[in-house]
């Protein structure tokens, strides 16, 4: 029987196999991830400060239409999600897509995605160690928010450098709050909106009778999706923690079979909860924790401190984010580095199999990008690298369809029947995740903010691709000198 292009390089010249073997055995037995440590990466990795903060935002721009946004947005991941489980399933590998891309599409899409995704996660950490530095500064004005921000990322480089172990064991801990809050939010908030809450009035009405459902309409709930991807964006780290963990099939199996049931619970449900609960033309700005939407619900739910407990979960989930993106970024990086991406120096690894260079090479990507908010706050860099990032996540997942696609498309039927996770109605689904995703780009260039995410996004691909021919040249070379 032949192999499946899943478990073996395109061709000989490629070193993708064993590339792929040596970074997924790098960490040793004893600082793997535990299926506890997987299993609450998968439930609350996603759910960070674009939660929590972000969806105030989402929500004043488009009504309670927001609901659709995040609909929309979730389909969009789930649908990625299974694709990306099929072929994590098939062969666990650290920086995932990015080497089956370079299977199914060839190095340049390899390249790309790869590079685009850890740009991804440096703009993230550089949003989050913002919203954190700024948080610590509010509760302690003698702390400036540059010198909180920069404390938050080397306390978390720190943990990250220890083994994956430590990060996994902080991030049990960190999502397990994140977890708990939400689900007494939803009990508390359905309650309430009900009218069966202590001095409540039955409020579900608000989500029609502010201007309507969708007061600006529902085509601004479609531009609304580049915001809720960059919500959505990282529950794929689930799956790159499995690979590094006792039982990968196990748990990428996990993370891609409860994605969907995640996603509507924690997203679209909260954000109903808020826009039953708060009239969505009442909501601030969130220009800090104490201006967020969950904060101002929980004190409307009357509970005794629930604004301060409600910014000490937000900030629980800021330290999460960090957490978790230094992880990402890092390994994406290691994984550049190792298929001739990325500068040879940034392979380094500690003999706990943490690729430290590329952890801090990419915490220097983030500084950067906080050091230009807090010294130029007025440039629109900081602005460029966050309204690029949330579109940068729909051109991945248009690669995992097509890498996925053309993966599938080389195997054999009995080796198809044999695949552990299968993608439902192929190719007919991938397909429709990619008309989502122009349906989307499309819908965005009707308006000024959407045209703004979409041309910063294709400036920062742009970029990428003129460095291509160089990166290209340097990989003939490699090639030429292993096959010497």
């Amino acid at each position: 029987m032949s192999h499946s292009p899943y478990d073996e390089p395109v061709s000989p010249q490629t070193s993708m196999g064993s590339t792929a073997r040596r970074i997924r055995s790098g960490a040793p037995n004893g600082h793997k991830l535990k299926s506890r440590h997987v299993t609450m990466i998968t439930l609350g990795g996603i759910i960070g400060a674009s939660l929590f903060v972000g969806s105030g935002n989402v929500i004043r721009s488009v009504g309670p239409a927001a609901v659709v946004s995040y609909l929309i947005g979730g389909l969009l991941v789930f649908l990625a999600m299974r694709m990306l489980g099929e072929m994590a399933a098939a062969r666990p590998a650290i920086g995932s897509f990015m080497e089956y891309a370079r299977e199914g599409l060839g190095d340049w899409a390899a390249y790309l995605v790869g590079w685009l995704y850890w740009y991804f996660w440096v703009g993230v950490l550089a949003y989050e160690s913002v919203l954190g530095g700024e948080t610590l500064h509010g509760w302690f004005p003698a702390i400036p928010a540059w010198a909180g921000s920069f404390a938050l990322l080397a306390l978390f480089v720190g943990t990250n450098l220890i083994s994956v172990r430590t990060f996994g064991e902080v991030e049990f801990w960190l999502a397990s709050i994140k977890v708990i809050s939400i689900v007494v939010f939803l009990v508390v908030g359905v309650l309430f909106a009900l009218g069966w809450w202590p001095h409540a009035d039955f409020s579900v009405g608000n989500l029609w009778q502010h201007g309507g459902f969708a007061p600006h309409g529902f085509g601004v709930a479609f531009t609304g999706v580049a915001l809720v991807i960059f919500s959505y964006f990282g529950t794929e780290i689930a799956v790159m923690a499995a690979a590094e963990s006792e039982d990968p099939a196990k748990g990428i199996r996990q993370a891609t079979s409860t994605v969907i049931w995640r996603i509507l619970l924690f997203f679209v449900g909260a954000v109903l909860v808020i826009t039953a609960v708060i009239p969505w033309d009442e909501l601030p700005v969130p220009s800090d924790v104490s201006q967020a939407p969950y904060t101002l619900a929980f004190a409307k739910f009357g509970l005794p401190g629930a604004d301060l407990v409600m910014q000490l979960i937000i900030f629980t989930a800021v330290l999460s984010v960090l957490n978790s993106g230094l992880y990402s970024a890092s390994r994406m990086f290691a994984a550049l580095a190792d298929q001739g991406f990325a500068p040879k120096f940034v392979t380094r690894r500690s003999r706990g199999g943490v690729p430290y260079m590329a952890l801090l090479a990419s915490t220097t990507g983030g500084v950067v990008a906080t050091i230009v908010n807090f010294a130029a706050p007025d440039s629109g860099v900081f602005d460029f690298i966050m309204n690029s990032a949330g579109l940068v996540a729909l051109f991945v997942y248009v690669f995992i369809a097509l890498t996925q696609m053309n993966l599938r498309r080389k195997m054999t039927s009995e080796e198809r029947a044999g695949l552990k996770l299968k993608v439902w109605f192929h190719p007919w689904l991938n397909l429709l995740l990619m008309a989502g995703v122009a349906f989307v780009l499309v819908v965005m260039l009707t308006t000024p903010d959407g045209r703004s995410q979409v041309w910063t996004s294709l400036i920062a691909t742009l970029v990428l691709l003129i460095f291509w021919p160089l990166v290209r040249r340097g990989l003939k070379k490699r090639k030429a000198t292993q096959r010497g």
